[in-house]
């Protein structure tokens, strides 16, 4: 899985070709870099609005780590095959998998949606599997016959696929203060064709949605401090709000440390996100995850597994890290205008801002100097928050409840349709755009809700304005 001189030649290449674009583009624009001129992450913001726009490195890069991010970009893009194919590099799917390849869910590096159809085998949508209880990691339980997660694909027609999810909806209606009537989509998630029976009768369930690339090494490099200081988990300020950290099994430093990614903030680092998702997604092993994907009661998916080698090796792996950790941010949009000033007024006056905070300086990342000391504007504390029985999933996650969501950074969520054709939102893609996502915040964010409902309808698109510019 070694890369050849003539490979890294045309790596050399693709770097001169798309650090030359970037270049350029930046070189044009307002070096600027206050927040007032769109900087949402400093030196990592990136000169882009088209559909590639989360897909390329912040700057500076180091020129070793230029080369490691488009071999990085390779392996996340390509396709995994079974083991014994040809392609010995990139060998090992499955047996069971959601996806391929890294792109299947975050396709130019963006964010997955619910399937369209029922049927539809690879949108960036998957379900979590649980049983009530809690692991020796304090984790969740895997469910006994199926695990974690419900795989919709097979390497071979004697491996069963797991089953499939049928996802309806149903329309529920209300009406704005002001008589302005909205809809909401409430979503019903049924288990179909389970290739090995039934599912334990307690199963614990959560759909989740892949979200997007960009940014990700900046909020690593965010002190523990600095997301702990904005922790009220007795409300002691009495605002309402409370926000507590997730803390989660390190599989590397064997011990609880703070959860950072994911929808309920259970992965504590990218590589453990990243190592993960190639364990659950694709049925890719690696040293943190060293055991094919196959729960006991699945003889045939064990059996079907060619050797017991790990997959992907460390410092393949470490490459797809390096990627995920440094692909830039885009800068906000339209930010002088009045729409966005005054929509950026409205999300501070109302309260949004508690929960997604606005500004950070990152600290000394270990690893990718790069991403050091820069002044970030995310709109994320990082932080746990119960959003009310609306969004409950009901499944608890390390120290998560089923009412529990990590705050999700809104950089980008301006570009989703221009980078994945659509403007779905929330951890399983039932909001149709920003306005439904906003109606259904409840519990914590209630109160918050209620205000924006109280606007007047030029406020609340002035403040939806503000949120697309992002």
């Amino acid at each position: 899985m070694r890369l050849g001189v003539k490979s890294i030649a045309v790596l050399a290449v693709a770097v001169f070709l798309v650090w030359g674009c970037r270049k350029d583009d930046e070189d044009s624009s307002n070096s600027n870099t206050s927040t007032e001129d769109g900087m949402l992450a400093g030196s990592f913001t990136i000169y882009d609005d088209s559909p590639s726009a989360f897909s390329f490195p912040g700057t500076p890069v180091s020129n070793e780590n230029d080369l490691r991010f488009y071999n990085g970009n390779s392996l996340f893009k390509k396709a995994w095959v079974a083991y014994g194919a040809s392609t010995t590099a990139r060998d090992g799917l499955g047996p069971t998998f959601n996806s391929n390849n890294c792109s299947g869910c975050h396709l130019m590096d963006g964010r997955g949606r619910a399937p369209e159809y029922f049927g539809e085998k690879s949108s960036g949508f998957l379900v979590r599997l649980s049983v009530p209880g809690m692991g020796s990691d304090g984790g969740p339980i895997p469910e006994p016959t199926y695990g974690g997660q419900l795989q919709n694909q097979s390497v071979m027609d004697s491996v069963p696929v797991e089953g499939e999810v049928r996802v309806t909806y149903q329309i529920q209606t209300g009406t704005y203060p002001d008589g302005t009537p909205y809809e909401l989509q409430v979503p019903t998630y049924a288990f179909e064709n389970l290739g090995f029976g039934p599912m334990s009768a307690d199963v614990l369930t959560s759909p989740r949605v892949a979200n997007q690339m960009i940014g990700l090494g900046l909020l690593e490099a965010i002190s523990d401090n600095d997301i702990l200081a904005l922790a009220d988990e007795s409300d002691a300020d009495g605002d309402g709000i409370s926000g507590k950290p997730n803390y989660v099994w390190n599989i590397e430093q064997g011990r609880a440390t703070l959860g950072r990614f994911g929808w309920k903030a259970n992965q504590p680092n990218i590589k453990q996100q990243v190592a993960g998702a190639f364990h659950g997604d694709i049925g890719i092993t690696s040293s943190l995850f060293p055991v094919n994907n196959c729960p006991d009661p699945q003889n045939v998916c064990a059996n079907a597994i060619g050797d017991t080698a790990l997959e992907i090796e460390d410092h393949t792996l470490s490459d797809v890290v390096l990627y995920s950790s440094v692909l830039g941010v885009p800068r906000q949009r339209d930010f002088n205008t009045t729409d966005v000033i005054e929509g950026k007024k409205l999300f501070k006056q109302i309260g949004c801002v508690k929960c997604h905070n606005d500004n950070y300086t990152t600290g000394i990342h270990p690893e990718i100097p790069e991403l050091s000391g820069i002044n970030i504007h995310p709109y994320t504390d990082m932080l746990l928050h119960d959003m009310g029985p609306g969004l409950a999933d009901g499944r608890p996650d390390y120290e998560a409840n089923g009412n529990e969501w990590r705050t999700a950074p809104l950089w980008g969520i301006g570009l989703f349709e221009m980078v994945n054709n659509h403007t779905n939102y929330l951890h399983d893609g039932r909001a149709r755009n920003i306005e439904e996502a906003i109606l259904w915040h409840g519990g914590e964010a209630e109160q918050v809700k209620n205000q924006f409902m109280n606007l007047s309808a030029s406020q609340r698109a002035q403040l939806i304005t503000f949120l697309n510019s992002l």
